[in-house]
């Protein structure tokens, strides 16, 4: 398991991936959502965390959104649609990024298989 650096975290060791829920951007700060429930903000933008974390776990949705592919369980929608998160909460899928995720969702389903 691989540890990141994330300048601005009182966690001088680094953060897994895997400890990550999703980053949303927010101006030029970002705040990230931990597995464990906390939530850090950081004098980071979106594109910093796209450029860090690992492609195969972490997926861009929207301009402000950077998702763990680990919690995601399930997509809905027909036009509008929006991916469920593990711990109940819904971020939209931008028109643009709505071509791509029938391939996310294969992807991800053969990451769950990878992990039990």
């Amino acid at each position: 398991m691989k540890l990141y650096k994330i300048p601005g975290l009182d966690r001088d060791y680094g953060v897994a991936a895997e400890e990550i829920i999703r980053v949303q951007a927010i101006s030029n700060y970002s705040r990230i959502y931990f597995a464990n429930g906390k939530i850090a903000t950081v004098a980071k933008v979106l594109h910093w965390f796209e450029d860090e974390l690992p492609l195969e776990l972490f997926a861009r949705v929207h301009r402000s959104h950077l998702v763990n592919r680990m919690y995601v369980s399930a997509i809905k929608g027909q036009r509008n649609k929006s991916l469920i998160l593990l711990n109940g909460e819904r971020i939209a899928i931008s028109r643009r990024r709505q071509m791509v995720f029938p391939e996310f969702y294969r992807n991800l389903y053969a990451l769950a298989s990878l992990q039990c």
